[in-house]
């Protein structure tokens, strides 16, 4: 018995299907997109190094607030506590859009030590404004590099990832408006 021309058709079509499906299987993460392949490197390079740094930055405030001590112990402690909740709740969202443009993110914390651009503070012990000053200069750094991602993204048209990043660049601001605040002195004598 022979098979008709549509049969064959038939068979042909699902023997192409079959293979696309291995193909995609095999494919190594292929999220598609309509961003060029240099916009997907260049946004989710920002995007990554952004990443890694809101991890060290996370772990920093984190650090300090269980490290504060003194008269504002509690308004410190709990700020503190309110950022460090902050900062991690971006963590998802920035990784997840790396994810949804074609790239890939950060794998491990030895991945995030390579790439993070704010320093750590290992210090047996940091004054309590201290603390307030480092942690709000490294938020004033962090909406800097949020907006240079922001202009890759504008540069790649990009404007999902860049209206993103317009709400994390007010939610930094906000963060630093907060910690100078509560690391001013009172003037003496008026």
């Amino acid at each position: 018995m022979q098979k008709t021309k549509a049969e064959k058709k038939s068979s042909k079509n699902v023997t192409v299907k079959k293979m696309e499906l291995v193909t995609r299987r095999n494919a190594p993460l292929a999220t598609p997109t309509d961003l060029k392949a240099n916009a997907t490197q260049d946004i989710a390079g920002a995007l990554n190094g952004i990443l890694a740094d809101i991890f060290a930055l996370h772990l920093k405030t984190k650090n300090f607030h269980w490290h504060m001590s003194g008269p504002h112990f509690r308004d410190y402690h709990l700020m503190l506590d309110e950022q460090a909740s902050q900062l991690y709740a971006m963590t998802d969202p920035i990784a997840e859009r790396i994810r949804k443009i074609g790239g890939s993110t950060l794998r491990s914390i030895g991945h995030i030590s390579r790439v993070q651009r704010i320093l750590d503070n290992d210090a047996q012990y940091v004054e309590p404004l201290d603390m307030l000053a480092e942690l709000r200069e490294d938020s004033k750094t962090l909406a800097g590099r949020l907006r240079e991602a922001h202009d890759v993204c504008n540069e790649h048209r990009d404007i999902a990832t860049a209206s993103l990043i317009e709400v994390w660049i007010d939610e930094t601001e906000r963060r630093t408006w907060f910690l100078f605040e509560s690391s001013r002195q009172g003037s003496l004598g008026h």
